[in-house]
C-alpha cells in the first residue's frame, strides 16, 4: 500500500531460485501487458528487476479469484454469487478475452484463462489476470504448435492433444468458466465420480436435457423459485457447449459470446457507463502517456523501473473485422 492509501498487488520473485520456464513467463508479463491496456485485464503498473529480485506490480482486486467465491465461499464465510453477478462477471471476461484475440493492435492467446486467473474487483467487476502464459496469435485459420502449458480440465482437446494453439483454445476454456458460472463446480475434480470428473465432458452430455441440467445447476442459485432465471441459464448452458465444441472451427469467437450475454445482463441490471472512474483520461493515447495521466490522476509515484519506454496503445478496431463477431456496444 502507497502512503495515500493505494493498494497494489505484489509478486515477487527471485531470480537465483526461478527456473528458464518461470523467466520466460516474468519477461512475456511485462511485454504483454505494456502493450495491452482493457478495463477487464488486470493492469500492470511497474516492475522492478533489481539484483536477483524481480518485481510485477499490479492494481490491486479487493474481492480476490472468482474460484474464491465460486468453490469456497463456504469455508470463507462469503456470501454465493447472484445470477446477475455471474452473468455480468462472463460478459466482463468475454470482454477481456476478445480484446487480446482482436482488438490490441497484436493479436494473443490468453493460454491459462481458468477461475483462479478472473479476478474480482470490490462491486465484483471482472478482469483476466496472469499473462505468463500468453502467445501471439497466429494469423487467420492458422495454428502454432508450442510446449504443453496451461490447466488440465480447461485445455481444449487439440491442444491437450497435439500441442497446437489457435485463439479457440482461450474459447474453449471460456466455455469451462461458463460451465463453472452455471454449476459451482471446478473443471476437474478426482474425487468425483467418474462421469462427472471433466466438467467439460459431462455437462456437454447432459446441457440438452433440461430436466439434467437443471439439477446440475448450482444450488445457491434457487431455480426452483424463479423461473426467471431458467431462460437465461438455459442460453448461457447452450453458449457454453458451443465455446467447448470438439471441433475448434466450430466454436464461436468471442465477440460472439459477447453479443450473446450484453441481452441477458441488460435484462437481469443495467450495464452502467463503463468509462465511469476514468473520466478525463484519453484511452486513444499510448500506454505510457496513459499511465503518466493515470499516476497523476492518482497522485502516486511508483517507484520502480518504469514501463514508460514500453510501446503500446489502445487502437481502433481493426479493418475487416467480421461484423457477425462485432460486440454490440462496439467494445
Amino acid at each position: 500500500m502507497f502512503d495515500d492509501g493505494t493498494q497494489i498487488a505484489v509478486k515477487r520473485m527471485e531470480a537465483g531460485v526461478l527456473s528458464n520456464k518461470a523467466l520466460d513467463e516474468f519477461q512475456s508479463e511485462i511485454h504483454v501487458l505494456s502493450k495491452v491496456r482493457h478495463r477487464h485485464l488486470v493492469s500492470l503498473l511497474g516492475y522492478s528487476i533489481e539484483g536477483n529480485e524481480r518485481l510485477l506490480v499490479y492494481e490491486f482486486m479487493t474481492k480476490g479469484a472468482l474460484s474464491r467465491h465460486l468453490f469456497h465461499w463456504e469455508s470463507l464465510k462469503l456470501e454465493p454469487l447472484s445470477w446477475a453477478t455471474r452473468l455480468v462477471i462472463a460478459l466482463d471476461v468475454a470482454r477481456g478475452v476478445e480484446y487480446l484475440h482482436g482488438l490490441a493492435r497484436e493479436s494473443f492467446i490468453h493460454r491459462d484463462l481458468k477461475s483462479s486467473n478472473i479476478l474480482l474487483s470490490d462491486d465484483f467487476r471482472a478482469k483476466v489476470a496472469d499473462f505468463g502464459l500468453v502467445k501471439l496469435a497466429p494469423g487467420l485459420g492458422k495454428s502454432v504448435a508450442t510446449r504443453l502449458a496451461g490447466t488440465f480440465g480447461y485445455l481444449a482437446p487439440e491442444y491437450a492433444v497435439m500441442g497446437r494453439i489457435t485463439t479457440k483454445s482461450d474459447v474453449f476454456s471460456f466455455g469451462v468458466v461458463l460451465m463453472e458460472l452455471l454449476t459451482g463446480l471446478t473443471a476437474l475434480d478426482e474425487k468425483r465420480p467418474e462421469e462427472t470428473r471433466y466438467l467439460a465432458q459431462w455437462f456437454t452430455q447432459i446441457k440438452s436435457n433440461k430436466e439434467k441440467l437443471m439439477e446440475a445447476i448450482d444450488t445457491t442459485l434457487s431455480i426452483k423459485t424463479d423461473d426467471s432465471i431458467v431462460e437465461s441459464i438455459s442460453i448461457v448452458a447452450e453458449l457454453a457447449g458451443h465455446c467447448t465444441a470438439r471441433d475448434p472451427s466450430h466454436r464461436p469467437e468471442m465477440g460472439y459470446a459477447v453479443n450473446v450475454l450484453v441481452p441477458l445482463v441488460e435484462k437481469w441490471q443495467p450495464v452502467k457507463n463503463e468509462t465511469e472512474g476514468y473520466a478525463g483520461i484519453n484511452f486513444d493515447l499510448p500506454l505510457p502517456e496513459l499511465l503518466k495521466g493515470w499516476r497523476e490522476k492518482e497522485g502516486t509515484d511508483l517507484s520502480l523501473n518504469s514501463i514508460d519506454n514500453s510501446q503500446g496503445s489502445l487502437p481502433s478496431r481493426p479493418l475487416g473485422f467480421a461484423d457477425s463477431f462485432t460486440s454490440i456496444d462496439g467494445r
